[in-house]
């Protein structure tokens, strides 16, 4: 009897020692600035994203955060050092939802496991693609488009900000439930991928809405869809490509912010209830509409979910489309 209440004794014991020490955790959180690494250049969408919360963020939490530039590699760098960080949420990264789960099908060796080594915190928001044609097209919808390709077949290409981002991996997805016969084109980033469009030396392109909209509603460029499960309130004229007959086509480009695998759920919790509120800041709010974004605030589990969905959706496009990185 003594040996049981002695255990019984213990195991409460160890319980409040655990609770003790998950509030402290959350208490004493953070004890120094934070680390936002972004693995992409500065100036892109995942970029300006990352400022404006470093900024919102910053006196909630009482530390400063600082924005930190990891390239290369199709963002891999970057992902495999905030993987690699000490799990205590001083260091966290925001990328791509699509950048996260194509590159980890896409490259055949990694450093780190996307599935285990990191975690989700929050999706954040998230844009439409636009899929753009040049003026000179011939094209002025998806159907006339599908048409030109097929009589031309290889003969029109597209332009993406390099492969295995989020766009091109999209444009081949459409490639596939279309028939569709365009040779990509690839270049060092979004910007000049855009330049060499309006410029006419490509032709057509899938990209993120926050990067194309002042080309499309200049006139530089011509948009005949979005690519979300609703039309955009930017450009509501514009149909989505499932209404145009693409069936199951609603691709969306989020942007997540994640912290090392074990980093401790108090502290996961404590970002995740900061940046949902960051994302309800007037400032925050503007400028991600004004952008087409919409905002999600995906809670832990649910953002959890939706990148094993990916993972898994993006293995089997690359699979049957036979791209890899060495």
């Amino acid at each position: 009897m003594n040996r049981s209440r002695t255990l019984q004794q213990w195991t409460f014991g160890a319980c409040v020692l655990a609770l003790s020490a998950g509030a402290f955790a959350q208490q004493g959180y953070p004890s120094k600035p934070i680390r936002l690494i972004v693995p992409l250049a500065p100036g892109g969408p995942s970029d300006i994203l990352a400022r404006s919360m470093a900024q919102v963020i910053a006196p909630p939490l009482g530390q400063s955060v600082v924005v930190d530039n990891r390239t290369g590699a199709g963002g891999t760098i970057g992902i495999d050092i905030a993987s690699k960080a000490p799990p205590d949420g001083h260091t966290i990264l925001l990328v791509a939802l699509a950048t996260y789960t194509i590159t980890a099908n896409l490259y055949s060796k990694l450093p780190y496991d996307a599935r285990k080594d990191l975690t989700p915190v929050i999706i954040l928001a998230g844009a439409p693609y636009v899929l753009t044609v040049h003026p000179s097209l011939p094209a002025t919808s998806v159907k006339e488009l599908i048409a030109l390709a097929k009589a031309r077949p290889k003969d029109l290409n597209y332009a993406s900000g390099g492969t295995g981002t989020g766009p091109q991996m999209a444009f081949e997805l459409l490639k596939l439930k279309t028939g569709m016969s365009i040779v990509h084109v690839p270049y060092k980033g979004t910007g000049p991928a855009l330049t060499e469009q309006m410029a006419g030396q490509v032709q057509v392109a899938l990209f993120n809405m926050i990067a194309a909209l002042p080309a499309v509603q200049s006139g530089r460029l011509r948009t005949i869809a979005v690519s979300g499960a609703k039309r955009s309130p930017m450009l509501p004229k514009i149909p989505t490509l499932s209404e145009v007959g693409i069936d199951g086509f609603e691709e969306v480009g989020g942007h997540m912010i994640m912290a090392p695998g074990a980093t401790p759920k108090d502290i996961v919790n404590r970002l995740h209830r900061e940046l949902a509120k960051a994302l309800q800041n007037p400032d925050v709010l503007a400028r991600l509409k004004s952008e087409g974004a919409e905002v999600f605030a995906t809670p832990p589990d649910e953002a959890a979910a939706a990148i094993r969905k990916e993972l898994d959706k993006w293995a089997e496009v690359i699979r049957r489309t036979g791209l890899k990185v060495e």
